[in-house]
C-alpha cells in the first residue's frame, strides 16, 4: 500500500530583495493512511512551504513528492485531497450550504441527497444555524468552522489542513478533534500543522519539529513519553532559584527541569530557604521538547 505522503529530499530557495532564502531544506518525511502528521515550528519556520510543496502551489522544488504514490507535479495526485488554509477565502456572497454544494459540483459528486449530506456536515460543524445566512456576516470561528465542513463533505482521503484550531473557542476545538479523531479511525490521512502544542498532542500520532527550513526531528507520543519519562518540571515560589538553570517565570516564581532522583533533595532546599512548591509534573511534553529541540538546534 503506498504512503498518502513522502517527502524525498526537498529544499525549497526563494529570493526576497534579491536575497535568497532557503524556505526548506533537504526535507524528508512519510504520512501513512490512516496516521495524523503534526508539523511544529515557529513562524516562519517553514510549515506553510512545505504544504505549499505538497499542494503544487509551488512546484521549482528539488527533490521528489509523492501524494499515494503519484508524483504530486500531476493533478491527479490531488484528486482526493482536501485543503483547509490558515485562513479560509470563502467566497462572502455565498452560504455556507452553498459553499459546500459547490465543493460537491467541482469535485464531480453528484449525490440525490446532496442538500442533506451538506446541511448533515454543517451540523457536524455546529454552523447549520447559519446554512443561509451569507458568509460575510459570519464570525472568524464559523468561517473556519465552514471552511472544515466544506473539506469533509467531499469525503477526502487525505485532509491537509495549516493551523485548523485557530480561530475556534474551546468548546470549538474539542468538536473539530473529535471529528478528526473519528476521520482517521476511519482510515483517512491527515497533515497539519498547529501553533497549539496542546492541539497537537491530542490528535498526532507522530510530530515533524521544523526550523528554519530544517526538519529537525520526527517521533511519536510513545518515543516522546519513553525519552522524557524521568524528567520533571517543577513550579515553585521563591526568592532565589535552586540553581543557575531554573526560569524565572514572574517575581518570586520560577520553573525548573530536572531528574527524578533530583527531587527529594529539591524540595528539601526549597523548604529550608522558605520556598513554597507549586507543582511537579512529568516533563514528556510537547512544548517541553519542542523548546528543548529549538534550543539545541540554536
Amino acid at each position: 500500500m503506498s504512503a498518502a505522503v513522502e517527502f524525498h529530499g526537498v529544499s525549497h530557495t526563494f529570493r526576497v530583495k534579491g536575497k535568497q532564502i532557503q524556505a526548506v531544506r533537504d526535507v524528508s518525511f512519510s504520512l501513512s493512511e490512516g496516521e495524523v502528521f503534526g508539523f511544529v515550528g515557529p513562524n516562519g519556520a517553514g510549515k506553510s512551504t512545505t504544504i505549499k510543496i505538497m499542494l503544487d502551489i509551488i512546484n521549482d522544488y528539488q527533490g521528489k513528492v509523492t501524494l499515494y504514490g503519484s508524483d504530486a507535479h500531476q493533478a491527479a495526485s490531488r484528486r482526493d485531497v482536501a485543503y483547509v488554509p490558515e485562513a479560509p477565502a470563502l467566497y462572502d456572497q455565498f452560504t455556507p450550504l452553498e459553499i459546500l454544494r459547490m465543493g460537491l459540483s467541482m469535485n464531480g459528486i453528484k449525490r440525490p441527497d446532496a442538500n442533506a449530506w451538506c446541511m448533515g456536515w454543517l451540523e457536524r460543524f455546529s454552523v447549520a444555524e447559519y446554512a443561509k445566512r451569507r458568509i460575510r456576516h459570519l464570525s472568524k470561528g464559523n468561517v473556519q468552522r465552514t471552511a472544515l465542513a466544506h473539506a469533509m463533505a467531499v469525503e477526502p482521503r487525505l485532509l491537509i489542513l495549516d493551523e485548523p484550531l485557530s480561530g475556534l473557542d474551546p468548546v470549538g476545538r474539542k468538536d473539530v478533534v473529535d471529528i478528526l479523531n473519528e476521520y482517521k479511525k476511519q482510515g483517512g490521512a491527515i497533515f497539519f500543522t498547529s501553533h497549539v502544542l496542546h492541539d497537537v498532542e491530542r490528535i498526532a500520532d507522530r510530530f515533524g519539529f521544523i526550523n528554519k527550513g530544517q526538519l529537525l526531528t520526527v517521533r511519536s507520543p510513545r518515543e516522546l513519553a519513553a525519552e522524557r519519562a524521568s524528567h520533571f518540571i517543577l513550579r515553585y515560589q521563591a526568592e532565589q532559584p535552586l540553581k543557575p538553570t531554573c526560569t524565572l517565570l514572574r517575581p518570586g516564581e520560577f520553573e525548573c527541569e530536572m531528574e527524578q532522583s533530583e527531587l527529594p533533595a529539591a524540595i528539601a532546599q526549597l523548604n529550608s530557604i522558605g520556598g513554597h512548591l507549586l507543582t511537579a509534573q512529568p516533563a514528556a511534553s510537547l512544548e517541553s521538547v519542542f523548546f528543548r529541540i529549538l534550543a539545541e538546534a540554536s
